[in-house]
């Protein structure tokens, strides 16, 4: 691991996990020897980053250098809380992990009492059971939409028949009940939503579409605000 990498992963681990945290616990998390966790430290705050604590007691960041001051209102600090809480019980335990870190990230550039408003926050999510089921091929088709690749996926549908298409895969829509990838089919050359259950399997197909992504949103996102109903997408099929 490059050295900018273990301590960038040191200041995360020092922002997350209970303080003080002790040496041993840091080396365990960034995964070099105590000795060496000792001379990352040292190297920290001689950039710039305010660390509390010493050998044998444990350590706390008490001022990130990486992260620069943030002044957010109670209301600002409760619409953030809400809209992580409620992230972290979709049911996906990758953005269930990207929303506790950050959490952390942003509890350590605010000043205590407003620390105190994130965690302590009125607003909150109940959700008994996730709200989306896990789906095996989320990680996959997320990554597509980033690297704006085409997907081959199986498919079944409502009455449980099997398809074989090529997708440029567009979002990941968030409805109601259900996880749908917004696409452009190939075979249909039409808009198209892919219950991301109900994809069997997905590969990459290989080469970028870009920039057609940017320029099928909009043409998707104008046709919805027109009331066209012509380009909007269709459920499979």
């Amino acid at each position: 691991m490059a050295r900018s990498d273990r301590l960038f992963r040191l200041l995360q681990a020092m922002r997350s996990l209970p303080k003080p945290v002790t040496a041993a616990r840091l080396a365990e998390e960034t995964g070099v020897s105590v000795r060496s966790l000792y001379r990352d430290i040292d190297s920290l705050r001689a950039a710039g980053a305010r660390i509390d604590g010493k050998r044998g007691y444990g350590y706390r960041l008490t001022e990130d250098y990486a992260l620069p001051p943030q002044t957010l209102d109670r209301l600002e600090i409760e619409a953030l809380a809400l809209g992580i809480t409620e992230v972290r019980a979709m049911g996906d335990p990758d953005l269930a992990a990207a929303a506790a870190s950050v959490v952390a990230k942003v509890a350590a550039i605010l000043p205590d009492d407003r620390e105190q408003h994130l965690f302590h926050c009125v607003s909150k999510v109940y959700r008994p059971e996730a709200r989306y089921a896990s789906a095996q091929n989320l990680g996959l088709i997320r990554q597509a939409c980033w690297r704006e690749e085409a997907l081959t996926i199986h498919y079944t549908d409502e009455r449980g028949s099997g398809t074989l298409r090529t997708i440029l895969p567009l979002a990941i829509v968030h409805t109601e009940r259900r996880l749908v990838v917004l696409s452009w089919c190939r075979l249909r050359e039409a808009f198209r939503m892919f219950r991301i259950d109900r994809i069997v399997e997905a590969k990459v197909e290989g080469g970028s579409f870009r920039p057609d992504r940017a320029s099928l949103l909009c043409t998707y996102l104008e046709a919805l605000e027109s009331g066209d109903a012509a380009p909007a997408a269709r459920s499979g099929g």
